[in-house]
């Protein structure tokens, strides 16, 4: 992490702040008035998928696998639907996990702190909105719709609730210069209002706080959550229409142990014969995209999402085989608990990596946009067309891009040197208001005092 002086903090502080404004106060009366001239929407869609026609995701915490199956809470959950015996987090710690999950990628992440992507870096969003799919990202105790603060705590009790690095959406600029966008960033409350109105989004993102999610307390607190929120909606006609609920956790609590974590599908659109069924196939968060980009027919991000398995009763039905990971190294190598060099890594910096623009997967081809944004600006890309993914300890290969190719392995640093230049010279066009929102996120990280 760079330290910045007192004095270079400061100016820093009065250039941007026309730029940060009051979206990103955190004090009691700058949030009430900003609360005040929030705007809310819910759009509504009816696009049909392959398989489903709603897709929500619920996001808890730090939680090993073995100690999530053993919930009774979970374990109930789990009799209802698919458990993913080996899904796994991308990394360390909690959020480039969260980006990982609508961006393809966490960009070398590997602290908490306030990063903000640019705006010609993707997300699942971009998909969803180029087939005029509604989308809808619900935070529980965020202070109003559209925040970008770095924390919002209780205040009656002084505890964490709101954060920002659970809240994947803000985190890229696409989402957050956009008014109608930030929008559809929500607090729970207006989840309950939308489903009494039938005006629920067909892609969710629900975030609990830092107490349900399990994060401040025990995965007992957190499965008793879930079951009191989810429960009642198995059954509520506007919610349980042709839906299709993912349970996940960001990553697991023991660094030192490979990065498994649970999962559990439940649905209306679960087969009679999967309820209560096992699935063992290799998947991560980047598994949450190619699910829904096969599901509705979407182009990619040309990221890791391009590879990630299907989640397999869906794919039985899209087409997408479950592949093995037939990489070097092995999958059993991989651990997933360091993060590889990137942009946004705090201690080992790296270029911004190029999307494969060629990649092709099951006909599904790369969003037109990203194709037009990057292609002209490289040959080489990290990422291939496999199940493979890199880690800290493996970090990516870059090779050429094409519609079928593997990019998992140790670095080679003669094609980091022949491509480097490229990859610099579009990271250098990235929002200049980036390096602001992250340096006053330093600031606000030390005012705040929030562990990881």
């Amino acid at each position: 992490m760079v330290i910045l002086p007192g004095p270079l903090l400061s100016l820093i502080f009065l250039a941007t702040a026309s730029f940060v404004g009051a979206a990103t106060a955190t004090a009691t009366e700058d949030v009430v008035a900003a609360a005040a001239t929030a705007v809310t929407s819910s759009p509504v869609s009816n696009v049909e998928g392959r398989v489903f026609g709603r897709f929500v995701v619920v996001w808890l915490e730090n939680t090993d696998f073995d100690k999530s199956v053993g919930d009774p809470n979970f374990s109930a959950l789990a009799k209802k639907g698919i458990t993913l015996s080996n899904y796994n987090a991308v990394t360390h710690p909690s959020e480039p996990n969260y980006v990982a999950s609508i961006g393809g990628d966490y960009f070398g992440i590997n602290d908490d702190e306030f990063h903000a992507i640019p705006s010609n870096v993707s997300s699942v969003i971009d998909l969803l909105e180029d087939k005029k799919i509604s989308w809808g990202s619900y935070q529980e105790d965020m202070p109003y719709s559209g925040f970008q603060g770095f924390a919002y705590v209780n205040q009656v009790n002084g505890r964490n609730d709101y954060v920002r690095k659970h809240n994947p959406a803000v985190m890229f600029d696409s989402v957050a210069t956009n008014a109608d966008r930030l929008s559809r960033i929500k607090n729970l409350t207006q989840f309950y209002v939308d489903l009494d109105a039938n005006q629920l989004p067909q892609w969710m993102f629900i975030t609990p706080n830092m107490t349900s999610d399990g994060h401040d307390t025990s995965v007992t607190t957190a499965g008793q959550w879930t079951s009191d929120f989810l429960t009642p909606l198995l059954t509520n006609k506007n919610f349980m229409n042709n839906t299709l609920i993912l349970i996940t956790w960001d990553e697991n609590h023991t660094y030192t142990q490979k990065n498994r974590v649970l999962g559990i599908l439940l649905g209306d659109v679960i087969p009679a014969d999967l309820i209560g069924s096992v699935d063992n196939a290799i998947y991560s968060h980047y598994s949450e995209i190619s699910t829904v980009e096969a599901n509705w027919g979407l182009h990619t991000l040309g990221r890791y999402d391009v590879g990630a398995n299907v989640f397999a009763f869906v794919g039985k039905q899209t087409g997408d085989p479950i592949r093995n990971w037939t990489g070097t190294p092995s999958f059993d190598a991989m651990y997933f608990n360091q993060s590889y060099p990137g942009p946004l890594n705090a201690k080992k910096n790296g270029p911004w990596p190029e999307p494969n623009t060629a990649a092709v997967i099951n006909g599904r081809t790369v969003l037109p946009a990203i194709v037009s944004a990057w292609d002209t600006f490289g040959k080489m890309t990290p990422y291939g067309t496999g199940i493979e993914h890199a880690d800290g300890q493996h970090p990516a290969v870059l090779i050429q891009k094409s519609s079928t190719s593997s990019a998992t392995g140790s670095s080679s640093a003669s094609a980091a040197s022949t491509t480097k230049s490229s990859l610099a010279r579009k990271s250098s066009e990235s929002r200049p208001g980036s390096l602001f929102a992250a340096a006053i996120g330093v600031a606000m990280a030390a005012v705040v005092g929030l562990g990881v």
